[in-house]
């Protein structure tokens, strides 16, 4: 094996120019020393660059192999789109010896969960990425935060980014077609949502697309600090109804940040603003209770967020809509856990803002809620993925998932 400062990929594009490249239906990128042989050559610089329109980030450490590529470190790998979703084919393994793949996407979405294979073998696995841009359409944009352009840098730039990490990341191929017919599941909520940008922080929203197939989208646009106030006033809930089709989803989690600025029948009458909203674009919404702070007294989780989960129970009877109670299933998970064991579900030192087991097991929690509401987006579940029960939680000491690079210094997210 060896290093390579350069490599030769294999891509088919079909679409209209831009700087650099082109636009495209369908990507696709082909690592092997031995292509196929109608494959297009093209150079493939190892940093990405918007003249090129893809590539390795951040100086890459790469490896050949007699197949692919493979890394002894997490490496990211950025193709330029346009905003909309695509499904994502990979083709994992090591001609050279056996591999363990893990694959995220834009800010640290989990796709793939070690995807193992032996010397020799090679293994196709397929997922959805939603790409995004702050414009609206009909005019104006989403308001970012500083920290959106910054540590969370991969959500709302210009293209998709992969990254590949495990103990011995292995690829052969990548391809990326955009699909335009299947259902988006939107996001809506506060920073125990949201994609959190860098370790150890996590979120159940950014564990969520490894449950499902890749006949479904997952679009997190729940953001750290927001309330359901100021995620409208920044535009994020108009940015949804400008895209959100009749076949789509919308999960809406606010309250963390709400219960500090409105009291409960304002905070009731933002969440009926939503929901009519979205009412009118014939969207199917689920609407989700506040996840629990970790409020011990004795054994026993207490209620930090007063009458605002009952405010949204009472919306969910009001206008029959589905609601998944994570209040009551983390209420379940901690207390399974008990005290002290609790913590490894937690960022040290913070009792609201979870580590990627806390946010794995809450995923999944979320995850059997949606099996329960047993709409047609439970069809999407991976058969893998069996029923789960938060009093039964995995065992935090069994729990590894590898920690993506930190690009820039990570802060502490917005809220509490």
């Amino acid at each position: 094996m060896k290093i390579l400062p350069l490599l030769n990929a294999f891509i088919f594009l079909n679409g209209a120019a831009f700087s650099g490249m082109l636009y495209a239906q369908t990507y696709s990128f082909d690592f092997n020393v031995k292509p196929a042989p109608k494959s297009k050559a093209v150079k493939l610089d190892t940093i990405y660059t918007t003249d090129t329109g893809y590539g390795f980030e951040n100086g890459a450490q790469i490896l050949s192999t007699s197949t692919g590529i493979s890394s002894t470190r997490p490496f990211l790998f950025s193709v330029a789109v346009p905003e909309g979703n695509y499904r994502v084919k990979v083709t994992l393994g090591d001609a050279d010896g056996a591999s363990e793949t893990t694959v995220k996407a834009e800010t640290r979405r989990l796709m793939l969960e070690k995807v193992n294979t032996q010397k020799g073998e090679r293994a196709e696995r397929s997922f959805v990425v939603n790409v995004r841009r702050p414009a609206i359409t009909g005019g104006g944009e989403v308001k970012l935060k500083p920290r959106e352009t910054a540590e969370e840098q991969f959500t709302w730039d210009e293209k998709l980014t992969l990254e590949f990490n495990g103990a011995h990341p292995s690829l052969e191929a990548i391809e990326i077609e955009r699909v335009d017919n299947i259902p988006t599941l939107y996001l809506l909520g506060d920073s125990t949502v949201t994609d959190q940008p860098g370790e150890p922080y996590a979120s159940w929203g950014q564990m969520l697309p490894r449950f499902f197939s890749s006949d479904v989208s997952i679009a997190n646009y729940a953001q750290s600090g927001e309330s359901l106030a100021s995620s409208r006033s920044a535009r994020r809930l108009d940015k949804v109804l400008s895209l959100v089709k009749p076949y789509d989803y919308v999960f809406i989690q606010f309250g963390h940040n709400d219960m500090k600025a409105v009291d409960v029948a304002t905070y009731k009458n933002n969440l009926k603003i939503y929901t009519a909203a979205l009412a009118e674009k014939h969207v199917q919404v689920i609407l989700v209770t506040q996840v629990q702070r970790r409020t011990f007294e004795g054994t026993t989780i207490t209620n930090s967020h007063k009458g605002y989960p009952d405010a949204v129970r009472e919306v969910a009877k009001e206008e029959g809509l589905p609601m998944i109670d994570l209040h009551a299933m983390s209420k379940a998970f901690y207390e399974a856990l008990g005290p002290e064991k609790s913590l490894l579900a937690f960022k040290p030192g913070d009792g609201t803002h979870h580590n990627a087991y806390g946010a794995y097991e809450l995923a999944r929690c979320v995850v059997e809620g949606v099996r329960l509401t047993k709409l047609p987006l439970a069809k999407s579940i991976l058969a893998q993925s069996e029923n789960f029960d938060p009093a039964k939680p995995d065992a935090p000491e069994a729990f590894f998932i590898p920690a993506s690079p930190n690009i820039v210094s990570i802060k502490k997210p917005d809220g509490s």
